[in-house]
């Protein structure tokens, strides 16, 4: 099982495995912020002296060049502590992944060496105060004097200041600061610009303004500051021009001529910060499993008629039922994210970006939007795994040395960054609505809803991947919904590719209704909002299980097969379960079938029990880093004494 999960990348997740082994990495707890900010970047350095980190970058500037391997590293160091990950995915992944997409080969053989070691410390400032989800509106400025051939860098007010900005606060020496770029014809929408922000000594560069933002919730290793700038002159050359550039007299000029598709196509490159957010968020939550899990085979509670001894936790059906459901998504999505991960990989050639090969202008629209998806399943799986977690392991679970309660708090903010999980949702919808057409970079909300009233409904519908699906396994459905089993495999791919279909087709109509008397496209999305929410939540459900398929049938070992494949059906199935409402008011599911999931998830908890030590596993998880007492044998001696001595 484990060999089948570790997948392509199976030797880079056994080395960083090993590296978390180290005592030096070992998660901290309950430690007072400026402590706990100087042991991560002591721990970061650490980082930039082993080959994680220079995976990410092309092998021409003394990198590993292996993207796929970079960002799998990433998501296993994720077991550890969660601070060290963040600090280390805003180094290596947003400010040297800014430097290494954005920039020109002067940018990336002068600075990535120094990035990579960590003898650079950066900051990403793109978030503002008062734009976070909305990049496209930031309001620091970037503007071009030809006089000097510089850049002057403007904060215009304290809502444009540059907020929540990782390394700000404390060891961050340059920003790659996302502003909007200004010359003498006018502005040209959103572009980095390299600002430096400390000198050798740690003191704010004159102009710039440095403030803390002080005690989180969560991550606080992680010295997340704010940044403003008044009037800070730098170079024309640290403009990040791979898309757009100035001349010495002022001209600016671009491969790109749309703002609209050259604003997505600068963020399309950076869409790997995405990804390995949601893979984080995966090892977090297998993390809090793997604890509840262990516990709940040894924790002992009540005794039965008859018994000498209570009964352990994970014998009784609705303590299998708080989480096994939850591993088996865990599964579910591992899969999904093994198969972003790939695409991800094969979408970008570092080796061409670093000979200046790269005169195609990429289209990752789908990888966006698939990113996008399963970032937003994977964190809210999270969020609901370490909660259920921490609830399953009793007064135990909230004490800190058993983690619990830091993986809450420290993965609480994950649904946010990297775009706000609600914000993503729309981005999915946006592009199922619309097939990725042209026009989809430059549509905004209000002209996609335009666009969508200008199709034919049943055109929109038949772009979708789930009527391609639908045509190809209909006919092997076995009977309709009643005469279904609900374990066979084509009949759970038809429901849920039924399901997007339908949502989506009805969410077309909803809008082109609204606007079909002249309607205000704003008031139509407002109002249809939910539904298209909704069309975005079902076809993120059909890829997942689609990915999940995918690796069941590729998987040769027949003993792990059978039992992925019941892992499958409780995924399904649980989902069928909270969605039973849906299912029911669309004539998918009568009121006995509804009742008869339920009684099968109960039988699909009974076969899985037996596997709960193996399913956790086989995460492959290190003592050292899952740390938790009541995890590592703790709970399991004091039983065991408890009834020696009796």
């Amino acid at each position: 099982m484990r060999d089948t999960l570790d997948g392509r990348w199976a030797e880079i997740r056994r080395v960083t495995r090993e590296e978390l082994r180290r005592p030096e990495l070992a998660p901290g707890t309950a430690m007072p912020t400026e402590e706990h900010r100087e042991r991560v970047m002591e721990q970061l350095k650490l980082l930039g002296s082993t080959e994680g980190p220079r995976l990410l970058f092309p092998e021409a500037y003394g990198g590993g060049g292996d993207l796929g391997g970079a960002v799998t590293s990433f998501e296993t160091l994720a077991m550890g502590d969660l601070s060290l990950l963040v600090k280390a995915g805003v180094q290596f992944g947003l400010f040297g992944g800014a430097i290494m997409n954005l920039g020109n080969e002067e940018h990336r053989s002068t600075l990535l060496p120094k990035v990579m070691t960590a003898e650079l410390p950066g900051c990403f400032a793109m978030t503002e105060t008062g734009h976070g989800s909305d990049v496209a509106k930031l309001r620091t400025t970037a503007t071009y004097d030809a006089a000097s051939d510089e850049l002057i860098i403007h904060t215009p007010d304290e809502d444009a200041r540059k907020d929540y900005i990782g390394n700000a606060a404390r060891d961050g020496r340059m920003a790659v600061v996302f502003c909007q770029l200004v010359t003498g014809s006018g502005s040209h929408g959103v572009h980095g610009v390299l600002v430096p922000i400390r000198d050798e000594s740690g003191d704010p560069i004159p102009g710039v303004t440095i403030s803390d933002c002080g005690h989180k919730a969560g991550l606080n290793g992680v010295d997340n500051g704010r940044l403003s700038f008044a009037g800070v002159r730098v170079p024309r050359t640290n403009l990040l021009d791979r898309y757009g550039s100035i001349s010495e007299d002022g001209t600016y000029r671009s491969r790109i001529d749309d703002e609209g598709r050259r604003f997505f196509t600068t963020l399309g490159t950076l869409v790997q910060g995405r990804i390995s957010v949601s893979g984080a968020a995966l090892s977090a939550a297998k993390v809090g499993l793997a604890i509840a899990v262990r516990y709940g085979l040894v924790r002992r509670q009540f005794e039965a008629p008859g018994a000498d001894r209570e009964i352990v936790l994970l014998d009784y059906r609705q303590h299998q039922r708080r989480l096994l459901p939850l591993v088996a998504t865990t599964y579910a999505l591992h899969a999904a994210q093994e198969s972003l991960v790939a695409e991800l990989d094969e979408s970008f050639d570092g080796a061409a970006l670093a000979a200046g090969e790269d005169a195609d202008i990429p289209d990752r629209r789908v990888l966006e939007s698939m990113a996008a998806g399963i970032k937003t399943a994977t964190t809210w799986h999270a969020t609901h795994a370490i909660q259920t977690a921490r609830e399953a392991c009793g007064g135990a679970g909230y004490l800190s040395e058993n983690r619990l309660p830091e993986l809450k708090a420290d993965t609480d903010v994950f649904t946010t960054f990297e775009g706000d999980n609600t914000v993503l949702l729309q981005l999915v919808a946006k592009g199922l609505l619309t097939d990725f057409r042209d026009e989809f970079s430059s549509l905004d909300t209000i002209g996609t809803v335009r666009f969508v009233a200008d199709q034919v409904v049943e055109t929109v519908v038949e772009r979708t991947a789930a009527r391609r699906l639908l045509r190809i396994i209909t006919s092997a459905v076995p009977g309709r919904d009643d005469d279904a089993d609900f374990r066979d495999r084509d009949w759970q791919l038809e429901l849920f590719a039924w399901r997007e279909e339908h949502i989506v087709s009805s969410v077309a109509r909803r809008l082109q209704r609204a606007m079909g008397d002249g309607g205000d496209p704003f008031e139509a999305f407002n109002d249809a909002q939910d539904h298209v929410l909704a069309a975005a939540q079902a076809h993120i459900d059909r890829v997942v299980l689609e990915r999940f398929c995918a690796q069941i049938e590729a998987c040769a070992d027949t003993e792990v097969a059978a039992l992925l494949s019941k892992l499958r059906d409780l995924h399904v199935l649980s989902l069928v379960e909270r969605e039973r409402g849906w299912f029911l008011e669309h004539g998918r599911l009568s009121a006995s079938r509804s009742k008869a999931i339920t009684a099968e998830i109960n039988r699909l908890c009974a076969e899985l029990r037996e596997h709960a030590q193996l399913l956790v596993d086989a995460w492959a998880i290190p003592d050292e880093v899952l740390a938790a007492p009541i995890a590592l044998g703790a709970e399991r001696d004091r039983q065991d004494a408890k009834y020696d001595g009796a």
